[in-house]
């Protein structure tokens, strides 16, 4: 045993006083940082580690560090079925067969379950429209029913009521006023026709006010002015080898996207036994377009020069020509058309974004010109959106 030199040590080191052995102890209760530890090691050197590795190496340890700091992993508790539904099997999924109605947007689809929370939406195969499929909408439609900030019950005036108390304040006021409006979008359920129709005959003081943000009533009373039909009609980009266009994405958001949207694919896909010729596709829009992406070609037009470019097409086709306050680019461009449509009649399909009804008069005129008309567009099968 070595003899005790002042006081108490441990080791030799300590007996010696070696400088390193008292740094050590001094920071004995010090935890170095790991940026500390990381640039005094040569770890990363040894490795061959680069910058990058560096970098990832100093971002998960942060990022862990404050996760592990600040974050407190909220508790789930699974409480079984006292008495189990028989339609649900925890952990296989249910499908439901529903119907999303998005302004004129309607999208049969099923409805992925599981213990009751819809978690997935995919198109429905067995609808004749769609096809089974989607849009963007259609898809994010799950989210809302999640949203924290929908109404969880009826409100008079911004103050929280019953339904029984809801549905007294309105008999009330059904029998009290003069005149009652309903004001609605475009509805597309036939049991919803049927419930106003059946509080109409009740309270005749009742009226309905349909209006739509994003209105195609330009098209509406175009065909009722040319044709003596109310209704949009039903246009087959299927059976069309030219479309164009005029400001109208009906890819993404114009009536039937997702019914446009397959048949517009059809058109578009050779095949040698039933379409050898891949359909042609022009858009003269003002801005970029999820359609006007997609097109062959597209012309540039300002948004004041879409009616003179419809007027311009149309003079070109009848040969009644007119003068037009239309940039050159697009009168030569909208030349070459005019000679390509004239050369493949009924053939075509002329469609417009535009809700005045002086455009829409002059496209059903170019539509009518063309031959298109039982061809790739009729009214046997109007759309009601």
């Amino acid at each position: 045993m070595s003899n005790k030199i002042e006081g108490i040590w441990i080791g030799e080191k300590d007996l010696t006083k070696d400088e390193q052995f008292l740094l050590d102890a001094q920071q004995e209760l010090k935890s170095p940082s790991l940026v500390e530890t990381i640039a005094e090691s040569n770890v990363l050197k040894e490795s061959g580690a680069n910058r990058r590795d560096f970098l990832k190496m100093m971002g998960f340890g942060i990022g862990a560090a404050t996760v592990a700091a600040g974050c407190d992993i909220p508790i789930k508790r699974a409480i079984p079925y006292v008495i189990k539904p028989e339609a649900i099997v925890p952990g296989v999924a249910t499908y439901y067969a529903s119907t999303i109605v998005s302004g004129g947007d309607s999208c049969p689809v099923l409805v992925k379950t599981r213990e009751g929370r819809p978690i997935k939406i995919e198109g429905n195969n067995l609808s004749s429209m769609t096809h089974g499929g989607t849009s963007a909408r259609v898809q994010a439609a799950v989210l809302s029913l999640y949203d924290v900030n929908r109404l969880k019950h009826p409100t008079v005036d911004g103050d929280e009521v019953s339904w029984s108390e809801l549905d007294s304040t309105v008999l009330k006021m059904l029998a009290q006023s003069k005149g009652v409006r309903i004001v609605t979008h475009t509805i597309l359920s036939p049991t919803a026709h049927r419930a106003i129709g059946a509080l109409r005959e009740k309270y005749n003081n009742v009226e309905v006010v349909t209006y739509d943000p994003v209105s195609c009533a330009g098209i509406l009373e175009a065909n009722e002015s040319c044709f003596g039909d109310r209704v949009i009609p039903q246009y087959r980009f299927d059976k069309a080898e030219f479309i164009v266009s005029f400001n109208a994405d009906f890819l993404g958001t114009w009536i039937s996207p997702i019914e446009y949207a397959h048949q517009y694919a059809q058109g578009r896909k050779i095949d040698d036994v039933h379409n050898a010729i891949m359909s042609k596709h022009v858009q003269v829009e003002s801005q970029m377009s999820l359609t006007g992406s997609n097109a062959d070609n597209r012309i540039l037009v300002k948004p004041s020069e879409q009616g003179a470019a419809i007027a311009f097409l149309f003079g070109e086709i009848t040969g009644t020509s007119a003068t037009t306050s239309l940039n050159d680019a697009a009168k030569k461009a909208l030349r070459a058309l005019a000679g390509q449509l004239k050369a493949n009649p009924g053939k075509s399909l002329i469609i417009s974004g535009s809700n005045n009804t002086a455009d829409q008069v002059l496209v059903n005129a170019i539509n009518d010109a063309l031959g298109n008309y039982g061809n790739t567009l009729s009214f046997s099968s109007a759309s009601l959106q």
